[in-house]
């Protein structure tokens, strides 16, 4: 059974390598004992949202609701043929991550299928599935049992993934409309996207930011690293995406190139160091 559990868990990992280059620079910055149930997260919520996002040319409605219901087995049998849905049934019963986060991601995912437009109430319902609570899942890991850690750093959490999700939002918004046919901002016009649109979405990223900061300074040793190198690669992205004109943002996706990421991750790590993040 071990061989089968590890063999489930580099399946995982090998999904963040493929697709995250920066996700998976940030959970090599992470403890060994943290490394796996993260990959494991990532592996879930990766395969969920390609689901609604890629697969273009299947029943998405369809494979999304066997998804969750295989996650939904995988948890109660404690085992899944799945190699992603079993190592992330391992990491849900030995961190406790409860039932409600699971179930508001893949609501989020679902919603993915319906709407294309979201105004407030749903705005901040699909940012708070598809982001914060996987926010919190990392938080269980991170905080291996230790409730009231946990519920100190659970505001903060959900700060930092939202302020990731926003700016994913204002990094994809061609991608997200010319290709998916969705516009994620409340009030927002993807045609008529102003300079004033994105100064009013930014000032609301920037106070995300400024609460998540408070929570990432008090991260258990061993995470915190990691989540801060995720935060400093986003407010690298954010600083470009910020220069940038509403116009640019429309026609072209805005990068951190792979050499400012590498040249972030040393000062980070010598911040972290010297405890003077």
């Amino acid at each position: 059974m071990q061989l089968y559990s590890s063999t489930c868990m580099e399946c995982s990992k090998l999904i963040t390598n493929n697709y995250s280059t920066s996700f998976s620079m940030g959970i090599k910055a992470f403890d060994k004992r943290f490394r796996a149930p993260i990959y494991a997260v990532y592996g879930f919520v990766r395969f969920a949202d390609e689901i609604v996002d890629t697969f273009h040319d299947f029943p998405k409605a369809q494979l999304l609701e066997e998804f969750r219901q295989e996650t939904y087995k995988a948890i109660e049998q404690k085992i899944s043929l799945n190699p992603v849905l079993q190592a992330f049934q391992e990491v849900v019963h030995q961190y406790k991550i409860e039932r409600e986060l699971i179930n508001a991601f893949l609501d989020s995912m679902e919603m993915d299928l319906h709407f294309h437009k979201y105004e407030d109430s749903l705005y901040k319902q699909y940012i708070y599935g598809s982001a914060e609570v996987v926010g919190l899942m990392c938080l269980r890991v991170f905080c291996e049992g230790n409730r009231e850690e946990y519920e100190k750093l659970k505001a903060p959490a959900c700060s930092l993934g939202s302020a990731f999700q926003k700016i994913n939002f204002l990094r994809d918004m061609k991608s997200d409309y010319q290709e998916r046919g969705r516009v994620y901002f409340p009030g927002v016009d993807f045609t008529k996207f102003t300079n004033e649109d994105k100064f009013i979405i930014e000032a609301d990223i920037k106070k995300d930011f400024d609460d998540a900061y408070k929570g990432i300074v008090q991260l258990p040793d061993g995470a915190r690293l990691g989540v801060y190198l995720a935060y400093v690669y986003y407010i690298q992205l954010f600083k470009k995406i910020k220069k940038a004109t509403a116009a640019r943002v429309k026609q072209e996706r805005i990068r951190v190139n792979d050499g400012r990421k590498v040249m972030l991750l040393f000062s980070s790590a010598l911040r972290n160091s010297l405890n003077i993040l």
